[in-house]
């Protein structure tokens, strides 16, 4: 009984903090904190139908690999308390949670808990496995990793979001859903009680501390009023350049006299396809009006082992100590694989700012714009 109640407690505190139902990408805006502190999560997502009449744990028979251990079934998993975690290489939602979680995944490991992350990608490059397990490395993920490529495991869990947190129980039952961002002493409770009932002891119940760098440092909230944005024409808002968009064909597009926040446009010749838009030649650029202390660029090289060299100006001028790690001061960088880039990240005081990023050479595909 004494179990329940401290699970119901924890669920009860993360339920106030949780999103609303529906919430998605598609009509996202960055929330920042209401005044009593509780962290309003920004979610990133897409959404699903409901899965087929399996289990949750069941779905990971249908992994296309698995990176750090072998194949992982539900049978193996039973007396375990599970932690799966959905997540994708370019969202900066699930970058600045990933702390937490390797977190719990070192402290709990030998008191039973297996976290499972789950790769589901959102851009085709992301499918590769070649780039899920050079990311997984980079960023020191040593528990399991499903890849998802074709988002069967997604399904199965009827899941909508990056970064999703599933908590299951040593019975197999799933007992709770995180998702977005925040809540982190919260669900750490809830891996707790769930231990202690599966018969755990010695738990020490003092939350993980965290120390984050450069992508996975915690946004800011308060300052943060630019919601993430794509640039090919299935999702994209606020697009200005004169004449709107071209579907599918090259064009050479303009940059408007004057951006609105949030507004954002082109020049050069440019293809805009349905996920990305590709640079045709040198000298391409994208401007974007953004209020936010961090700017950050999904983007890469079209052909692999293609470097394209860019520069960023921020309202004109280098960015100096308001550099992102994937430029320096001048704002000089190299995008040498398809990834998430951070370009700004700008001391205090935030205001509306205006980032200009031109390409040196051709054949970059710019996916998404996020901010922190």
């Amino acid at each position: 009984m004494e179990i329940d109640h401290l699970l119901l407690a924890a669920m009860v505190v993360m339920a106030i903090a949780a999103p609303t139902a529906g919430f998605a990408a598609e009509s996202s805006a960055p929330r920042p904190p209401p005044a009593a502190g509780i962290r309003v999560p920004f979610l990133h997502g897409l959404f699903a139908g409901r899965a087929a009449s399996r289990s949750e744990l069941a779905s990971l028979d249908l992994a296309n690999d698995w990176i750090n251990s072998p194949p992982l079934t539900e049978t193996d998993l039973r007396g375990k308390v599970v932690l799966v975690d959905f997540w994708t290489l370019t969202c900066i939602n699930w970058r600045r949670t990933l702390p937490y979680v390797r977190a719990w995944a070192d402290k709990y490991k030998d008191k039973g808990l297996v976290v499972v992350g789950v790769h589901a990608p959102e851009f085709a490059f992301e499918k590769s496995v070649d780039n899920v397990r050079a990311s997984v490395k980079a960023m020191r993920i040593d528990y399991p990793v499903a890849v998802d490529s074709n988002h069967r495991i997604w399904d199965g869990f009827s899941n909508q979001y990056w970064p999703a947190l599933y908590f299951i129980d040593a019975q197999g039952r799933l007992r709770h859903q995180y998702f977005g961002e925040g809540s982190y002493e919260q669900s750490e409770m809830v891996i707790q009680a769930l231990l202690t009932e599966a018969g755990a002891t010695g738990l020490d119940r003092t939350p993980v501390s965290v120390n984050p760098q450069g992508l996975e440092v915690a946004a800011d909230w308060r300052n943060l009023m630019s919601p993430e944005n794509y640039v090919g024409y299935e999702k994209a808002q606020n697009f200005t350049s004169p004449g709107a968009a071209t579907r599918d064909k090259p064009r050479v597009y303009d940059l408007p006299a004057k951006l609105p926040l949030n507004g954002w446009g082109l020049s050069g010749d440019w293809t805009i396809r349905k996920d990305a838009a590709l640079s045709n030649g040198a000298r391409g650029k994208i401007a974007y009006r953004f209020h936010a202390r961090d700017l950050h660029l999904v983007m890469g090289p079209a052909a692999s082992g293609s470097p394209v060299r860019f520069r960023v100006l921020i309202d004109g001028g280098p960015p100096g100590p308001a550099h992102g790690n994937d430029v320096d001061e001048q704002g000089v960088g190299t995008a040498s694989e398809q990834r998430l880039y951070q370009l700004i990240r700008q001391p205090p005081p935030i205001g509306d700012r205006e980032v200009e990023i031109e390409f040196f050479d051709p054949g970059v595909e710019v996916f998404a714009f996020t901010f922190g």
